[in-house]
């Protein structure tokens, strides 16, 4: 069965204190998107699209040559919204639809692999990826049930204390399948603080749609380590460019 990756790569990210594109940063001389569609080559996936939005025509330039597709999100309205921006491409898609971070240049093939793997085991028509931090302060908690099932992903702004002591978050990185991924994307409101269209509220209808949804944590952390400020960019590049 083939797979396809969806790369978010339509932010600022402002905390960097930087006009450039957040995902152009460089690591060990490469921009830090093209870390993951390595990844993605590497682990056999068939097809890579590129959503792009803030200096969307930059990041498409340093895309080329890729072999990657490119979506546009005009407005950062969430996540949720830059996926469904991918609705088009995808359409008639049979495989599975991996959406992955733009910004997480430690991401390993071999951990792309195990996710898909795992998320056709189980069945699921969605899987989470998962990571343990010594802080999960800021992430969504990823609450299971008795047997290690999940059951919800709670935002760390409506955790209760007992949630919040949960270490296992939410790295933002999922598998699904194709027809009740954007069978749920439909059904998104924007109504939240943010204004925005959320990719974990899928999660939601989905089990609410009596559809199993599995999770799989990473081996380490490290590999799904987002980038958000020149402090987070430092400690990746001299982690990767120690290993390298």
């Amino acid at each position: 069965m083939p797979t396809a990756a969806v790369i978010l790569a339509a932010g600022q990210g402002t905390r960097m204190g930087s006009e450039r594109p957040k995902v152009l940063h460089a690591v060990a001389g490469r921009p830090m998107v093209a870390w993951v569609i390595d990844a993605v080559r590497r682990a056999g996936v068939a097809r890579a699209i590129v959503v792009v939005g803030y200096q969307g025509e930059r990041v498409e330039r340093a895309c080329a040559g890729e072999g990657v597709e490119i979506a546009w999100q005009r407005e950062q309205l969430g996540t949720g919204h830059a996926v469904r921006q991918t609705a088009d491409l995808l359409d008639g898609f049979e495989g599975d639809v991996l959406v992955l971070n733009g910004d997480v240049p430690g991401l390993r093939p071999e951990t792309i692999g195990r996710l898909v793997d795992h998320h056709r085991d189980t069945r699921a028509a969605a899987t989470v990826l998962t990571a343990r931090l010594e802080d999960p302060t800021g992430y969504g908690r990823i609450v299971r049930d008795t047997d290690g099932a999940l059951l919800r992903i709670v935002e760390h702004r409506d955790a209760d204390a007992e949630t919040r002591a949960i270490d296992e978050v939410n790295t933002g990185m999922f598998c699904f399948q194709p027809g009740p991924l954007f069978g749920a994307l439909g059904r998104l409101d924007c109504d939240n603080a943010q204004g925005e269209y959320y990719l974990t509220d899928v999660v939601d209808h989905l089990r609410r749609d009596g559809l199993r949804v599995s999770a799989l944590c990473v081996e380490d952390a490290r590999e799904v380590a987002g980038v958000n400020t020149p402090a987070e960019l430092e400690a990746v590049r001299a982690w990767l460019e120690g290993a390298a």
